[in-house]
């Protein structure tokens, strides 16, 4: 069960991961775009409309500590990754959450085109008990969350 987010309704997503792969299609490495596509899709997975989404952002700068959004009360912290699709570019490292200040983590693995691949969800005390010791997290250690597809 694939979600093709890319094929949404959404145009401004879709265009924004068009030009960023066309950035790196001309100049070799993408555009930084990876945390603010995954917490847009996140949000999406979770329940929040696009209009609910981005009364939520409001206020919001890239580096408020702690949740990336809410919805329905609950604070939600995401990590994303995506290979390139480059030789050697296959996700081994998931970024860790460097703080607690939130009820639910969301992974989200991409494909080189920003195609949603797997999305995990994570507790916070299940995710820190499990990784709080752990200093190098890889995707079959998230993969041992709720999966949201």
């Amino acid at each position: 069960n694939m979600i093709e987010v890319s094929k949404c309704t959404d145009e401004l997503r879709s265009r924004l991961v068009a030009v960023a792969l066309e950035w790196e299609q001309k100049f070799g490495v993408a555009p930084s775009i990876t945390s603010s596509v995954s917490e847009y899709d996140a949000a999406r997975l979770v329940g929040h409309s696009e209009e609910s989404y981005g009364q939520d952002c409001i206020g919001r700068t890239a580096v408020t500590r702690g949740s990336d959004f809410i919805y329905n009360g609950f604070r939600y912290q995401i990590k994303a990754c995506r290979p390139s699709g480059k030789k050697g570019s296959n996700v081994t490292k998931v970024p860790s959450a460097s703080n607690y200040d939130w009820d639910y983590l969301i992974w989200i693995l991409y494909d080189p085109y920003y195609v949603i691949q797997e999305a995990w969800q994570w507790e916070v005390n299940q995710y820190r008990s499990e990784f709080e010791s752990v200093s190098r997290l890889s995707p079959k250690d998230m993969r041992q969350g709720k999966s949201l597809l």
